[in-house]
């Protein structure tokens, strides 16, 4: 059972369309990463399995129950960090969770939940004076009570520094393991990079692509780039590079050729170069990054 399905799901805003027969499907136990530019509809689609807000037309099922129909029953079930989280100011963090604790009928310890965020020591202070990435620590905390057996994250590394992104994302992948299904969205395609089994990039209101971030990079057509250390970087040597199909550039750095090429083309590249007599004494490759896969989905809609 998928846990989270979205089926033909269409949203009108008046002459706007943010969703457009969009078929999503994220597996029971995935890190999903949800990607797109500013407008492209990953909020929207957010809200339709929230039931915040009501498709035009399609459905969207969550956890084996209709995202509408079940909405109290799925929340029970789930947790979400928002983005744009707001605290309570005049309450403290333990007041904060307690109510979420209270509301799921869970048994959760607050100092618990607070020590796995990293903010044990504000336990008793009132959240109005927290900072953001202390904010988002907490929003995370009242996501995770209960133990749910799904977690949207939409923009969660939001407010946080280096140290507290990482251990957001250990915090994704030990949810991951015990079992949980985690869905979110992102605009740092690195974090997305580190964790995720999948990804699936919007573009005004389509799904675009849905893969892994390998396979993604390979229908991309994203060139890698090849960086080959010769005994001496001849005019043979780089003309040889520069004919092998596939091949965009190449460019020369002392004894190294540098090559921007497919990534099917390595082999054919270091056979080349060897030929002209070359000694190639080590090699290295560089993948096209996640960002570059990004715009290659999604040239063209403003970010």
């Amino acid at each position: 059972m998928p846990a989270i399905e979205l089926n033909g799901v269409t949203k009108r805003y008046g002459d706007v369309t943010a969703l457009r027969d969009l078929d999503l499907e994220v597996k029971d136990g995935e890190i999903y990463g949800f990607l797109g530019p500013n407008g492209a509809g990953k909020s929207t689609t957010i809200d339709i399995l929230l039931d915040f807000v009501r498709p035009t037309s399609g459905r969207a099922g969550v956890l084996g129950m209709d995202a509408q129909a079940d909405s109290q029953a799925i929340r029970q079930r789930i947790g979400v960090l928002p983005e744009g989280f707001q605290v309570y100011k005049r309450l403290t963090a333990r007041q904060h969770l307690e109510f979420a604790i209270q509301s799921k009928n869970a048994d959760n310890e607050p100092e618990a939940l607070l020590e796995r965020v990293g903010i044990p020591d504000a336990i008793d202070r009132k959240a109005g004076g927290f900072s953001k990435g202390m904010q988002q620590r907490l929003a995370l905390a009242i996501a995770l009570v209960g133990e749910p057996d799904l977690l949207i994250l939409d923009e969660p590394s939001t407010g946080l520094d280096p140290n507290g992104a990482r251990e957001m994302r250990a915090i994704i992948t030990e949810e991951a393991d015990r079992g949980a299904t985690v869905f979110f969205s992102s605009h740092i395609l690195e974090q997305v990079e580190a964790v995720c089994d999948r990804v699936g990039i919007l573009k005004a209101g389509e799904l675009v692509a849905e893969d892994s971030i390998e396979a993604l990079r390979a229908a991309a057509d994203t060139s890698t780039t090849l960086t080959v250390t010769l005994d001496a970087a001849t005019d043979a040597a780089v003309d040889a590079a520069r004919d092998v199909p596939g091949v965009a550039e190449v460019s020369v750095d002392g004894d190294s050729l540098v090559v921007r090429a497919d990534s099917g083309s390595k082999t054919d590249v270091l056979d080349a170069v060897e030929a002209t007599g070359a000694d190639v004494r080590d090699f290295s490759t560089e993948q096209a990054s996640l960002d570059d896969v990004f715009a290659a989905y999604t040239e063209g809609v403003s970010a």
